[in-house]
């Protein structure tokens, strides 16, 4: 904040939320009862080096350093603040004196300060331990509040991303069927409808709230929120005192719920499994809900860091939680609180977190058929703690990728060359997909072809060929045909139209022969045995070639490869995400001087 709206709140005085202390070169002994007011209360300007008056009598200046220092060292100390609070004091030169100003948010949580309560009225701090109906009046008051309502009167649309917010519509909108309210509204409309801009009826505030940061936020503006904003995905199996791998997460919670799943996909495994007769993905199913947990019911106003820390045997969730009991949960006897209603809505509207409650039951029945029988434990506390067991650390290497998943079909029906860990590695992720995905989709998309020879809405074909999910349909299999010049709209000017069909062109619609075959298998089918079969080559060869370390353009020479741009999609990347090839220097992956390496499987 700038001096002229510190010299405003300065010359108003004295009141509910604002506190001065004089404070001349050492913290005074009551400073901590007044942010534990605040932190109880509705928050507050405290200033140190400000008489009550509002003269500013400023601080020794080789004392602003030592102050600052020993003021967030004590927050983190629980014998003087529980539950600890991380602020950020701010030294600011004023009428040419030093002086300190810390501003204290409303917390969700009831903190004592050397054991006792306090609260704030119009006439200071007062301790409030002793009166238990005030203390029962305080916890119900907070109980019924929500950091995320944290309304932000000088947050912007223009801090927020519309690509997210499109984003967002796209998705609901698949989630819905086809259709979402979203849709129809621009960008200041959805945010309202969701809670996302609201006026606090407590301080007569107005604007984009906590929750609109977190969800849309660019990431200066959030971390201009929340500064201590932060998530932690790590690896640690064989280098137990710190990492093998990490991602050090500080972005809105849509982009850090990509990264925490692509942190799960490339170091776990996803056995086969059916439903049915469906094949679905366990960990897929486990950690969407996990993972969203995570992000959906945080406490925002703790410093706490939320951990996804994946070990031997088990993977770890930790994050700040406002906790509505203690102990382990049984999935049995439980009622689910929200804890982010809010950021609760707008990741289910999405699709990526199921109805409260809901989630937590699928996770116990999908974590037993993932981990030999073992289950889940759920910890309710300050910090909540998810405890997921994994059955898979002597089968699988490093990476995750299931090495006894695949193998011999693969083999054969690939490349016949690619054995040992480039058969679990690669083609256990590249190959399933080649063979039970991309072949399925090479069916679905000639079978598309006849049925479209007069034009078909979206309904119809996926009706024609069994499938509901909209999504999938969209991205795997009508968008390759348009792509390719082998289906058309009917209504190009309108691509998103609800009257929009398509239809095959009359080369080929000839059957799934002549120009099917070459466009088709050309394009798509081409792309099992031509594409990927020469990828998988290519990887498997520099597998090899990186047993001691290359660069690229020594890779790309050893393979014939020219185009760089295809190197790097088709080969060098999928290779570095699965944990197959390491870079030499990963703090900086641009370098020019940047090697690769493959990541042996440790012998037994």
């Amino acid at each position: 904040m700038d001096n002229v709206h510190l010299k405003e709140i300065i010359g108003r005085g004295e009141g509910r939320r604002v506190e001065f202390k004089r404070c001349r070169n050492s913290l005074s002994y009551d400073v901590f009862e007044s942010v534990c007011a605040f932190l109880n209360r509705y928050g507050g300007h405290l200033f140190l080096g400000v008489a009550d008056n509002g003269e500013i009598t400023g601080i020794e200046p080789d004392a602003v350093p030592r102050m600052i220092k020993d003021f967030t060292s004590t927050l983190n100390n629980p014998q003087k603040l529980s539950p600890t609070f991380y602020l950020s004091p701010q030294a600011v030169e004023m009428d040419g004196k030093r002086i300190i100003y810390i501003t204290v948010p409303e917390s969700s949580q009831v903190h004592r300060s050397a054991g006792k309560v306090f609260d704030r009225n119009d006439d200071g701090d007062f301790n409030i331990t002793d009166r238990s109906a005030q203390v029962a009046r305080l916890y119900q008051r907070k109980q019924s509040t929500y950091t995320e309502n944290t309304v932000y009167p000088f947050v912007e649309l223009s801090d927020l991303r519309r690509d997210l917010l499109e984003r967002a519509r796209i998705r609901a909108k698949n989630e819905g069927g086809g259709s979402h309210p979203w849709q129809e509204m621009d960008d200041m409309a959805l945010l309202r409808s969701v809670q996302l801009y609201k006026k606090d009826l407590q301080t007569g505030k107005e604007g984009y709230t906590l929750a609109a940061v977190l969800l849309f936020g660019r990431d200066e503006t959030i971390l201009n929120a929340l500064p201590y904003h932060r998530t932690d995905a790590v690896l640690r199996r064989v280098n137990r005192d710190r990492y093998d791998d990490r991602d050090d997460i500080r972005t809105n919670l849509l982009e850090s719920y990509d990264r925490l799943m692509a942190f799960v996909a490339k170091h776990l495994p996803d056995p086969f499994y059916l439903e049915g007769d469906v094949r679905i993905s366990l960990r897929s199913k486990i950690f969407r809900e996990v993972v969203a947990n995570t992000l959906i019911h945080r406490e925002y106003a703790n410093a706490f860091p939320a951990r996804m820390i994946i070990e031997q045997g088990q993977v770890m969730f930790e994050n700040a939680n406002r906790p509505h009991g203690h102990g382990l949960i049984d999935p049995g006897n439980f009622t689910p609180y929200p804890k982010n209603p809010v950021i609760a809505r707008v990741f289910k509207e999405m699709g990526l977190a199921d109805e409260l409650g809901s989630g937590v039951r699928n996770l116990f029945k999908y974590t037993g058929a993932y981990a030999d029988g073992a289950q889940p434990r759920l910890i309710e506390d300050d910090i909540f703690r998810m405890i997921i067991p994994i059955a898979f650390d002597e089968d699988f290497p490093e990476n995750g990728t299931a090495t006894g998943e695949v193998t011999g079909e693969v083999t054969g029906e690939v490349t016949g060359e690619v054995t040992g860990e480039v058969t679990g590695e690669v083609t256990g992720e590249v190959t399933g997909e080649v063979t039970g995905e991309v072949t399925g989709e090479v069916s679905y998309q000639t079978a598309i072809i006849d049925f479209c020879a007069k034009p078909r809405s979206t309904a119809e074909i996926m009706s024609h060929i069994d499938l509901t999910h909209k999504e999938y349909f969209r991205i795997n299999i009508l968008k390759p045909l348009l792509d390719h010049g082998i289906l058309f709209m009917t209504d190009p000017g309108k691509p998103r139209s609800s009257m929009q069909k398509y239809f095959s062109s009359g080369k080929a619609s000839s059957g799934v022969t002549g120009e099917v075959t070459g466009e088709v298998t050309g394009e798509v089918t081409g792309e099992v045995t031509g594409e990927v079969t020469g990828e998988v080559e290519h990887q498997a060869a520099v597998i090899d070639y990186c047993a001691k370390p290359r660069s690229t353009a020594e890779i790309m020479d050893y393979l014939g490869l020219k185009h760089k741009e295809h190197f790097r999609i088709n080969v060098l990347n999928p290779l570095l995400a699965r944990g197959i090839l390491l870079m030499t220097d990963p703090y900086k992956p641009r370098s020019s001087r940047q090697k690769y390496v493959t990541n042996r499987k440790p012998s037994s």
